[in-house]
């Protein structure tokens, strides 16, 4: 699990003089000018230059912007890095030093030393360029090497500019239960900021990443994209400054409100990685980028198929027991499905876990709800053939606890003031820049899978904002590194749970989708979309959230009706059809379903199954969107050889006499032939068009009509119209 994370650290690396700086992928080029002894600058960013365009490039116009402008000197213009040095003075000028370039693990790594032209400060600016996928990374290396400390006040990762023309901007935003919607705005002058200060869960209200539709309003499968994400687990700041000039300035990085950060003598602040990719196909161009990226380079086992799981959570809630434990994994066994997740509910002694309010931070089985403890429950998984997995929130702690009377200087807290909780009126957050909590956090894993070496699943929570600054840790003069060393500390955790236990399946929860972002991902192998399991709203959150992510990494689940969060009731088969579009899994009591119920869900788990591969591992084609007003959405999976795919097409509002389009496909071989198949079918009689086969070239001209109601008995009758199509070809 390759990564680089902010942390303090040291460069040794040869620096040769260049004039021009080329850093390619298979289809993607970012063109930089390094001359020794100059300012740095980008000259281009998209698509292959052939040699004879590079030679002429300055001649057909490029940008003449610094490609990391420190604060100082052209004052009036945004800056990537602003340094107050030891002297007091706030400026500083960086010059080109030397470049080096080496092969690393598939990639490219290139390394632009900047230095002050006055004082002995360093810029190292960093890309690293994969040769499998089109996806070029960048970060700096921020050095010290005055004699007393400096202090950071901005420091970003990277810095773009995008031509002026009719540029629109895509990003996600939300809230709980509503995350990764999507907003889409032409840039207009101004300033526009995407940012996020949280403290620990950053992709609730916005998102960290974004894409640039160069050619007007964003299309899914046509136009020149720009897509750009930051990997980060807190706080950022994104900016996009449109002034008197003919290019839109992309700046993005830590959030620095609040968190200036002193560097001491010798020190080495390593920022983390902006991911830039580029496109001339569209948003789901991007995003097909994005996914092959995620996959190979920035997920957990990102190419590993995940399995079908119920999650006790929404079935029981906090009533966790061992009969109800055994009878759940019974019928999801029953049904096919693979693993068995007992959610919250499970811990304490001195304070049994029976609400939210108490025991945080006590891992301990309650012995009066689980007499036989952990082991017998993975026994009995093993006996019912599946695989059994636990939920624990170890970033946290509750007033009411053993822990916080133990240690009541773990948590984060105001100097000189109480502390403000959270989640039932006593949640509280544990100072992840203290070591010795580092070392408790860790022992949370390390003692479950000791005990239980077979547990195959970690669900882990953080149901928490940092809602009051404030370390009893770190010395009263850095204070303002609390966000920073929140995460350092929440990385080394990361890195040492990975270390000793790198098989075991981790899903980032965080008050549902509070954790969507590849700053944790490189050691979580899903993230839970969102708390609200509602088949129609999930439409809309798993869209924008495709936009960045991989259905792979995209738990989605089917739950019980009248939906515990918006109390819709739709249809178990559009609730299948939907969660069928990302990492399947169910979160419902399976005992409180029919048998005509479980039936059909054994159907579907069978047929995902066998669509599973083409799902997680392979490209997204977008078609209709459900932001459009078009009353219906539709998208599709194509394996990368092209022989097989899936389509999906939900209704999302019925109305008399309603029109919908015909969907074309697309992402198929247009000489291909695919023969059709209905997947979770529930009509008396079949589509016409089943078991018949078409070219892939009329499927991606013409689509085939979908009837708007399903055939099916009077009583079984409603108003929620889905259908899962799955292509072979011949």
């Amino acid at each position: 699990m390759k990564r680089i994370l902010f942390t303090i650290i040291l460069i040794s690396a040869a620096l040769v003089s260049m004039a021009q700086v080329r850093v390619t992928t298979p289809n993607l080029e970012l063109v930089l000018r390094a001359e020794k002894g100059s300012g740095l600058q980008v000259q281009h960013f998209g698509g292959r230059l052939s040699d004879t365009d590079l030679e002429n490039l300055s001649a057909a116009g490029v940008p003449n912007h610094n490609a990391y402008p420190p604060y100082g000197f052209w004052c009036p213009s945004e800056a990537s890095l602003a340094v107050t040095h030891a002297d007091g003075n706030m400026s500083t000028v960086l010059k080109v030093e030397g470049v080096s370039q080496e092969e690393d693990d598939g990639a490219q790594i290139t390394r632009i030393r900047l230095k002050d032209t006055v004082y002995p400060f360093y810029v190292t600016v960093c890309y690293r360029a994969y040769q499998d996928v089109d996806m070029i990374e960048t970060w700096t290396e921020i050095e010290n090497l005055e004699k007393k400390p400096v202090v950071l006040t901005r420091f970003d990762s990277g810095y773009l500019p995008i031509r002026r023309g009719d540029v629109w901007v895509s990003h996600l935003y939300g809230t709980w239960a509503n995350e990764g919607r999507v907003v889409q705005e032409r840039i207009e002058p101004g300033m526009m900021t995407i940012k996020n200060k949280d403290g620990i869960r950053n992709s609730h209200t916005d998102h960290a990443e974004v894409m640039f539709s160069l050619d007007g309003k964003p299309q899914e499968n046509a136009g020149r994209v720009i897509g750009a994400a930051l990997c980060y687990s807190g706080n950022y700041e994104l900016r996009i400054d449109t002034r008197d000039t003919d290019w839109h300035q992309f700046y993005a990085g830590i959030n620095p409100d609040n968190s200036a950060y002193t560097l001491a003598p010798k020190e080495i602040f390593v920022t983390p990685e902006l991911a830039l990719t580029y496109s001339d196909e569209g948003l789901s161009g991007a995003s097909r980028n994005f996914h092959r990226w995620a996959r190979n380079h920035k997920l957990a086992h990102g190419n590993e198929l995940r399995k079908i799981l119920l999650n006790s959570w929404e079935g029981v809630y906090f009533d966790i027991n061992e009969p109800g434990m055994d009878q759940m994994m019974a019928d999801i066994a029953s049904m096919g499905g693979e693993l068995f997740v007992m959610d919250d509910g499970w811990f304490g002694e001195k304070y049994p876990r029976l609400t939210d309010n108490c025991a945080l931070g006590d891992w301990k089985v309650d012995r009066n709800k689980l007499p036989n403890g952990i082991g017998w429950l993975v026994e009995q998984a093993d006996r019912h053939g599946i695989s059994f997995g636990i939920w624990i929130e170890p970033e946290m702690t509750n007033s009411v606890s053993e822990l916080y009377e133990k240690h009541p200087d773990w948590v984060i807290k105001a100097p000189e003031r109480d502390a403000l909780q959270g989640r039932g009126g006593t949640q509280l957050v544990l100072d992840l820049s203290n070591p010795a909590v580092q070392d408790y956090v860790f022992g949370i894993v390390d003692g479950i899978m000791t005990e239980n070496p077979r547990i195959d699943y970690i669900k882990w929570d953080a149901n928490m904002s940092l809602v009051n600054h404030g370390s009893q840790y770190l010395p009263k003069d850095r204070q303002s590194h609390l966000y920073i060393e929140y995460h350092r500390g929440f990385a080394a955790v990361c890195d040492r749970i990975r270390a000793k236990y790198p098989d075991v399946t981790i899903q980032a929860c965080a008050s549902g989708g509070g954790r969507a972002n590849y700053g944790v991902l490189p050691w979580f192998d899903e993230f839970w979309v969102s708390d609200n399991t509602d088949a129609l709203q999930r439409i809309h959150m798993q869209w924008g959230t495709s936009y960045f992510f991989p259905a792979i990494a995209m738990a989605s689940h089917i739950s019980a009706v009248p939906n515990h969060t918006v109390f819709r009731t739709t249809s178990l088969k559009y609730r299948i059809d939907v969660a069928m579009s990302g990492r399947l899994g169910m979160e419902i009591q399976p005992k409180n379903m029919t048998d005509e119920e479980k039936e059909l869900c054994r159907k579907a788990i069978a047929d995902y199954k066998t669509i599973r591969p083409v799902v997680q591992l392979g490209d997204i084609y977008r078609l209709v969107s459900p932001y459009d007003g078009h009353n219906m959405a539709s998208m599709m999976y194509c394996s990368q050889d092209k022989s097989q795919a899936v389509f999906y097409w939900w209704k999302t509002e019925t109305l008399y006499d309603d029109h919908l389009p015909r969907v074309k496909m697309a992402g198929l071989d247009p000489s291909g032939i695919y023969r059709i198949h209905e997947l979770n079918r529930i009509d008396n009689e079949p589509l016409p068009y089943e078991g018949l086969a078409f070219t892939g070239k009329f499927l991606m001209e013409n689509g085939l009509e979908i009837p708007l109601k399903h055939k099916v008995d009077y009583h079984k009758q409603n108003d929620w119209s889905s259908r899962v199509l799955h292509l072979v070809a011949e």
